[in-house]
This record gives structure tokens, C-alpha cells and sequence, in this order.
């Protein structure tokens, strides 16, 4: 098990069309020659799919699962410029009801919920305890608006704007250094210190938890995230797709989802956005 290189976020649509069409119709294969299940998730997703792909692995002798961890949104762009991919989990349900509205998904099913946090440097943990003191923060950084994060931070900005002000997004957004294509990337600038607070999901909140300070957003202006999963159109390999699809909805799945900080997707909690 594996996941791709970094540079295949980088590659251009069109190289992508071309290694689609060289590969044409031949399944891909792992380097014993084995089945490779090509698995592309949201990048808040990696911590528990890897542990999940070292079981699918156990489960399904000659079975190699391949991730490309990312933004939902860098995910659909190269799957819709043709790469190899069998399954899609995505962040929020814009991103896989265009792709299943384009025919290219299918099916898709909510297996986990998950809120935003607000993460901040411990060296600033004192000066930024709520929402109401992001704006207080001499440098934020947040999802680009693209990416679900992004989304449903501004979500929550405008939410905000009752009880903290009208002009409440235009100060938190006044004290954003830069905007991230991922979560992990958001979450990575406030452990270095390049930023004093951002927006990411609990789960990667929790995951790194030893370099941030974590701070709830009020449930009332908070929103909740939905991932939805599917198999692909046209995956190599359909039925080990459906096997990992059914894997991470199975009771095992889904506590190892639990134990990651996601809820089940009839769990409790605020609208979405």
C-alpha cells in the first residue's frame, strides 16, 4: 500500500488524458503484478483510510491499495481529466453530485460526518480562546474557497456575522496570510508558525493535536461536513471498489472512523452550509 507522489498534483490535464488513453482498457496492476485498487479521499481522510487499506490488503491476498490523499477539488479535476481511479470519497456532497451528475460516479452513500475546529499556535492559545478573537490573530490562514474547508469556513463567517457583527468575516479575512488547497496544508502552517490560527476539520485537529491548541466553534454558528463515497464509472476494478466501499460503511469501518473523531452520518449536529 501506497500513496501517489506529491507531483501528481502537479501534472497537467492533458498529460493525464495521455497516461489515461495509453492505459486504455488494461487494469491496472501493483508492481508484483497483483489487482491495484486506486483509492482517491479527501485529504482529512488519510490517517484512517491508510490503516483501513492495511486491512482491505490482509483481507484480499495479491490486493495492492493505492491513495491519493488531496483536496476533494484537486481529486475531481484529475479524475475528470482522466485518471485511473476506482473509488472517490469526498469531503462535501458539491463536489460528488457534480461527478455523479456528469455520469462519472455513481451511487454515492454519507459514511462519516465531521465540524470544523478553529486550531491556534500554542504560543498564542492564551490570546484566542472563541471565534469572537480570530480577528485578534496577526495571521490566519484558511481553506481556498474551492476547497470544502474554504467553503464551509466562509459558511460559518456569514453565520457569524449576527451575534459577533456585520463586519465579521471582513475582520477575520483582513488577517488571512494565505489560502490552503487542502486541510493538512492548513493545519501545517499553524503547527510550523506560519500562521497563529486556522479553520480545519476536528479529525485533523486531533491528529495533531501536540503542535495546536484546539478551540470548538459555538454549535450554533458551526456547520457540518458530509462525506459521501462512491464507486467510479468505468473502474478497472468494480468489485474490489464495491469491497472498500462496504468496508469503510461495515461496523469496522466505521469504528475506526470513530475513533479517527468522525461521527456516523446520522449522528446529531448544526446545518450544513
Amino acid at each position: 500500500m501506497r500513496s501517489l507522489p506529491c507531483f501528481w498534483r502537479l501534472w497537467l490535464a492533458a498529460f493525464l488524458v495521455s497516461v489515461a488513453g495509453c492505459k486504455g482498457s488494461e487494469p491496472a496492476r501493483g508492481q508484483g503484478g497483483e489487482d491495484r485498487l486506486v483509492v482517491f479521499a479527501a485529504a482529512s481522510l488519510r490517517d484512517v483510510f491508510t490503516a483501513l487499506g492495511e486491512d482491505f490488503e490482509r483481507a484480499h491476498a495479491g490486493v495492492d491499495v493505492t491513495f491519493n490523499f488531496a483536496g476533494t477539488q484537486e481529486l475531481r479535476a484529475q479524475l475528470e481529466h482522466g485518471a485511473a481511479v476506482d473509488v472517490f470519497a469526498s469531503a462535501d456532497r458539491r463536489h460528488m453530485d457534480e461527478l455523479v451528475e456528469a455520469g462519472r460516479a455513481a451511487g454515492p452513500v454519507v459514511f462519516a460526518r465531521n465540524e470544523p475546529v478553529i486550531v491556534v499556535a500554542r504560543e498564542s492559545a492564551g490570546a484566542i480562546r472563541g471565534l469572537a478573537d480570530l480577528p485578534a490573530a496577526s495571521r490566519v490562514v484558511l481553506g481556498a474557497p474551492e476547497v470544502p474547508i474554504g467553503r464551509y469556513t466562509q459558511a460559518i463567517l456569514d453565520r457569524a456575522a449576527g451575534p459577533l457583527g456585520a463586519d465579521f468575516r471582513a475582520r477575520v479575512e483582513a488577517r488571512v496570510v494565505s489560502r490552503e488547497l487542502s486541510v493538512r496544508q492548513v493545519l501545517t502552517k499553524v503547527r510550523l508558525g506560519e500562521a497563529q490560527a486556522g479553520v480545519v476539520y476536528r479529525t485533523d485537529a486531533q491528529a495533531g493535536q501536540d503542535g495546536v491548541a484546539i478551540v470548538p466553534i459555538p454549535p450554533d454558528i458551526n456547520v457540518v461536513a458530509e462525506y459521501p463515497i462512491a464507486v467510479v464509472t468505468g473502474a478497472a476494478h468494480p468489485g474490489l471498489a464495491r469491497a472498500w466501499v462496504d468496508l469503510v460503511l461495515s461496523e469496522a469501518g466505521q469504528s475506526a472512523l470513530r475513533r479517527a473523531g468522525f461521527v456516523a452520518p446520522s449522528g446529531g449536529g448544526g446545518a450544513g452550509p
